[in-house]
């Protein structure tokens, strides 16, 4: 037999017995009592997390388009005038005096992102289903063997149990076939299902029922003359037994032993027809039967989803509802060390359920919001949380879901290369700290926040990973232009520090900390803090590796060439032996904060790595001891990333036990505190989906890291997973697929793959070696 072919088998023998053994689902033995308990479902456009309420339920509904607010020029396009006496104050030590002058001049201007001009990303409203006391008799309402779960595989939750002597089962999905909502209810007994099915949201909406269909339709505010986007939700029912009736605004189901609920709904963001729109995807799923239409949403998710299988080992609280598991694995994780393995897929599941290519990125709330203000209204932050959000969709197996975000981010460049002008009379384009689905590119109101220079050049290492995962050259011709107008922004705003002839940002802030000046005043507001300088060296070095990919711009790429030379290095290490956030070594007001920008060389970039540059991962490694392993959740997801950049594993385990710790806080949170609710979505608080994402993204950098040159298999190794384990179906740079199996922490067995084959360097047990990959197994 062909030793190859030997290999293959054996670890394809090893991995179904393994992931047989694991069944990943979310489950609990009651209903929601809260929304954070819920279960989440999308299908990348549509989204509903219902509560599995027995006598009433609520399932709050979302549609990732729907956004108040409207497009904007809150440029004040006087801001340049002022730009030389704050680079003067800057360059003069006078921070102070200098973040005055920007809060004063150099801010958006009204109404800027602060009012409904703004806008803010919405709940689309509650779908109330109201069982009432008909399904058993009066004074009688115990409920038996109850269980809610949400089978990730199947992307579909159900909730089951006995009443009065009847089993009620109800499933609910997201449609990855006809694009709807459906719950589908049935009773073990002829006509034991009554219902009133109602919708309502908290404003801009009106509920009517036209024939046998309840609909929900409104306007948001735009924030000027109130005609802002429009939304229309469909409601419509088929039932096997019983009565179906119309009210004014609800639907009644009387008698019946089966119940569909289909739920379609659109919003004109990209869709002038979507009044016809939503009644063409409303009828086409009435039409098909409903286990077809089932098994071609499994199977369409599953096209995704199961690219990647993981197993991590089981144990005794493996087989608990999930709300205990976390509880005890916080407590002793070595209960149950299966439970980051089934958080790793909820995190790709969240990816697959929450955005889609031709329409939005996740924002903060993935596409799940139970609210009209939702908290930071939802938005994209630019300043880490879209971008986390974006970081394991590669790793992951899921490269085609960056796809929304570089479309979302070729949306700025026009509106920011006004921006770039109206404040540093600068080329190319600028996105400061925040955006929205209206192409909002000014800084934000305060110079604290909103005056970051980093936000647009952070984007395009998420719109440049995607390039070297998937060697697309034609994906990295249409992101050139982006690329490229990014680095004319930094290249022309910068100035020369006198002091040390680099070149640098100014003004700019390290994304919202503040340091102490020598004279015991406080700022944030400086030149060239760490971020930006990372930013632009790894910036100009992308540019100029495009530039000669594609043969084209050789004049500009010697520019960068040559203006990279100036350009500080990827971290200066300070007097106490850690990066300094800043170009001067100042103290910062809170050393404990939440953001870590300067280690941004660290990761996402690969600026700084031990192998190439110990001192400055050592340096590293001292900045995150002072900062501390606790924050909001987001934050420890960062921090597990950093520790495992660093080889790190079992400091990289710790942060992912403490994004783990449960909490049910839902308080706005800015420092410690962080962790996962009981439906294990994460908590900052309030809910955030970018801790999610970031600690996904850290399972899989523990795992495989490619960005240092070669392929490293198990690079940050937790004792916690050593004893067995394998993974099938992670991406490395270069488009490469990787399995591997591993024992008492010695990779056992392992597979690269390519579409073709070609040498790539691999780093197994602590040797790195030269390898040919093999022929990528057809789909």
């Amino acid at each position: 037999m062909n030793r190859k072919l030997l290999f293959i088998t054996f670890f394809i023998g090893c991995s179904t017995v393994a992931f047989a053994q694991q069944k990943l689902k979310l489950w609990y033995g009651e209903p929601a009592k809260m929304w954070e308990e819920t279960l989440p479902l999308g299908n990348g456009r549509l989204g509903m997390t219902p509560d599995g309420g027995v006598l009433k339920e609520k399932i709050v509904l979302n549609d990732i388009t729907l956004w108040s607010g409207g497009p904007q020029d809150a440029n004040n396009y006087e801001a340049n005038k002022s730009l030389p006496q704050i680079r003067k104050l800057i360059l003069e030590g006078k921070n102070d005096e200098a973040q005055e002058l920007v809060n004063r001049d150099f801010v958006c201007v009204s109404p800027g992102s602060g009012g409904a001009k703004w806008g803010k990303y919405q709940t689309l409203g509650t779908l109330e289903l109201d069982f009432g006391a008909d399904q058993s008799p009066k004074g009688n309402q115990e409920v038996k063997a109850y269980k809610r779960e949400l089978v990730l595989d199947d992307a579909i939750a159900t909730s089951t149990y006995l009443k009065n002597g009847v089993t009620y089962k109800k499933e609910y999905f997201s449609s990855f076939d006809n694009d709807v909502n459906i719950i589908r209810i049935t009773a073990s007994k002829p006509g034991m299902i009554n219902c009133r099915i109602g919708m309502s949201r908290p404003e801009k909406s009106a509920v009517k029922t036209e024939g046998l269909e309840l609909q929900m339709s409104g306007q948001l505010d735009n924030g000027s003359d109130g005609k802002g986007m429009q939304y229309l939700a469909r409601v419509a029912a088929s039932t096997k037994g019983g009565k179906l009736t119309a009210s004014a605004n609800s639907l009644l189901v009387k008698d019946a032993t089966e119940l569909i609920i289909f739920v379609s709904a659109a919003t004109d963001f990209k869709w002038p027809d979507f009044k016809d729109k939503s009644k063409q995807l409303l009828t086409a799923a009435m039409k098909k039967d409903y286990g077809i239409q089932k098994a071609n949403h499994i199977r369409n998710f599953r096209k995704l989803y199961k690219r990647v299988d993981i197993y991590l080992g089981t144990g005794k609280s493996a087989a608990l509802p999930t709300n205990e598991r976390l509880d005890r694995f916080y407590k002793d994780f070595t209960e149950d060390p299966s439970l980051p393995a089934l958080f790793f897929q909820f995190g790709r599941y969240l990816s697959i359920s929450s955005t889609r290519v031709g329409l939005l990125p996740p924002n903060l709330q993935g596409l799940w919001a139970k609210e009209i203000n939702t908290p930071w209204n939802g938005d994209y932050h630019l300043d880490v949380n879209v971008q986390m959000n974006h970081w394991p969709v590669e790793v992951s197996n899921l490269s085609e879901l960056n796809l929304p975000l570089a479309d979302l981010v070729k949306g700025l460049v026009k509106p920011g290369e006004r921006t770039a002008k109206a404040y540093y009379n600068a080329e190319g384009w600028i996105a400061h700290v925040i955006t929205n689905v209206w192409g909002f590119t000014e800084p934000g109101e305060s110079a604290s926040w909103g005056a970051s220079n980093a936000g647009s050049g952070w984007l395009c290492n998420n719109l440049w990973e995607h390039y070297t995962f998937s060697n697309d050259l034609d994906y990295l011709k249409s992101i050139y232009p982006v690329l490229k107008g990014s680095a004319q922004f930094y290249k022309s705003a910068q100035i020369k520090d006198p002091k040390t002839g680099w070149l640098v940002t100014s003004p700019s802030v390290s994304p919202e900390n503040t340091f102490y000046l020598p004279n015991g005043k406080t700022a944030s507001i400086s030149m060239g803090p760490t971020i930006d300088n990372q930013i632009v060296r790894e910036l100009f070095n992308n540019v100029i590796t495009a530039s000669k990919l594609l043969n084209k711009d050789a004049d500009f790429r010697k520019e960068l060439e040559i203006q990279l030379k100036s350009v500080p290095p990827a971290g200066i290490i300070s007097k106490d032996g850690r990066i300094q956030e800043w170009l001067e070594d100042y103290k910062e007001t809170d050393p404990q904060h939440r953001h870590i920008s300067h280690l941004y060389g660290l990761y996402p970039a690969s600026l700084i790595t031990p192998a190439k540059t110990p001192e400055l991962a050592e340096a590293a490694k001292k900045t995150l001891e002072v900062r501390g392993d606790d924050g909001p959740g987001w934050t420890i997801a960062y921090k597990q990333l950093f520790w495992a950049r660093l080889l790190d594993g079992n400091r990289a385990f710790k942060l992912l036990k403490e994004i783990l710790k449960p909490t049910h806080a839902t308080n706005i949170n800015y420092g410690a505190g962080g962790g996962v609710y009981p439906n294990m979505l994460s908590a900052g608080p309030p809910f955030q989906i970018d801790g999610n994402f970031g600690a996904t993204a850290g399972i899989a950098e523990m795992l495989l890291q490619s960005h240092d040159d070669f392929i490293d298999l198990l690079p940050a190794m937790p004792d916690a997973w050593k004893a067995y384990g394998n993974i099938k179906g992670l991406k490395a740079r270069g488009n490469f697929t990787v399995d591997m199996t591993w024992k008492d922490g010695q990779i056992s067995h392992y597979r690269i793959a390519s579409p073709k084959p070609q040498k790539v360097k691999v780093k197994i047990n602590g040797l790195i070696k030269e390898i040919l990959s093999q022929p990528l197994a057809q789909q």
